[in-house]
């Protein structure tokens, strides 16, 4: 199935039925009164975020969603039925923006969590709910009441325990699919990964989510390479994996283009835990590696760890510290109730080891 982050969708609520001017006319019964019933109300539009989805896909091919009228009334003091409500199914995780794609109108970071965006129009009363002791027989009756509509954003933001990030071709994708079931596409050139992936990673008896993060470039908070709708997701994220190539030229720079793209796109994300891994270690000789680690100590302020994604050296000690770190890292504002493993209002104070992007 194809990830799709971001959908465009049209609503609509349902009318409201229209009431009803009726007379009771029976036999023997002289001058009736009257006996219209109310149009029933239009449905809602409900959006609701709900389990086993992780891709907005779903509404790349339905994006305009219209409720049900409520019935209208009819004589007999018979009243119309109500419109069924319809309900948009999104993964936890989504954000619900309006037409402008600034104005934010709820974030669903709870399973169940549910919203109606769109009320359904009032039916109109019936002339039986006009009479009055001074006009017997009222002739007029109320119109239902018109539905909203409008335009809606959906943005989906990955919600997991850990982050990979790095500039494109740094070896993230091959990383998830070696400690993962996930299957990502994998090439030897930049930018293969064109959206987000999500694996289950086990260690040592226990498991946390990772999500794989496309390739962050300079500029990408202004939107450079999509980098803006990227670096979405890694605000969800507990701890953030930070891998450098080691074939890259410069093992600091590259770190630093990352961490200032992080920083500038939300002051937030600097008080995240990050652990910084040279990749490709099998791919350089022992001379340039020790160069390289040491480039990257110096712009991390904290010692780099070592493994190979392809010859999984390193591996599983980067998973054990990953779990660690996760296991005593503070739940965020944004992600608060909905990442795996939340401990509680009481956090316990991050390891002195590693240090916050903000250092």
């Amino acid at each position: 199935m194809k990830f799709l982050d971001e959908a465009k969708v049209y609503i609509r609520s349902g009318d409201g039925g229209n009431g009803c001017v009726a007379f009771r006319r029976e036999k023997f019964i002289e001058h009736g009164g009257p006996n219209g019933g109310n149009g029933g109300r239009g449905g809602d539009v409900i959006i609701e975020a709900v389990d086993g989805l992780n891709t907005l896909i779903d509404y790349r091919y339905q994006q305009h969603f219209k409720a049900p009228k409520g019935g209208h009334g009819m004589g007999s003091d018979r009243h119309g039925a109500g419109g069924k409500d319809i309900v948009l199914k999104v993964p936890v995780g989504t954000q619900v923006f309006d037409e402008d794609r600034e104005t934010l109108l709820h974030d669903f970071t709870k399973l169940g969590e549910s919203i109606v965006i769109a009320k359904g129009g009032n039916g109109g009363f019936g002339n039986a709910h006009f009479k009055t002791s001074t006009n017997r027989a009222p002739r007029h009756a109320n119109p239902g009441q018109l539905g909203e509509e409008r335009w809606l954003w959906l943005r989906m933001k990955l919600i997991a325990d850990a982050g990979l990030v790095g500039l494109p071709n740094a070896g993230k994708s091959t990383f998830l699919s070696v400690v993962s079931a996930a299957k990502p596409k994998i090439a030897d050139y930049p930018f293969t990964t064109l959206h987000p992936q999500l694996g289950v990673v086990q260690i040592d008896g226990r498991e946390f989510v990772l999500a794989d993060i496309p390739g962050l470039i300079e500029g990408a908070h202004e939107g450079t390479g999509l980098g803006d709708r990227f670096l979405g997701h890694v605000e969800r994220c507990r701890v953030l994996l930070h891998l450098v190539d080691a074939t890259c030229e410069h093992a600091g720079q590259a770190y630093k283009t990352v961490r200032t793209e992080l920083e500038a796109y939300d002051a937030d994300l600097g008080d995240k835990l990050e652990i910084v891994a040279l990749n490709k270690i099998d791919a350089v000789t022992p001379e340039q590696l020790k160069e390289q680690k040491a480039r990257l100590k110096r712009a991390a302020k904290q010692t780099p760890m070592l493994l190979s994604g392809i010859t999984g050296q390193g591996v599983p000690e980067v998973l054990r510290t990953l779990v660690e770190v996760i296991g005593q890292a503070p739940v965020s504002n944004k992600a608060k109730g909905v990442v795996q493993g939340e401990q509680g209002d009481a956090q316990p104070e991050p390891p002195t080891s590693w240090t916050p992007l903000s250092s």
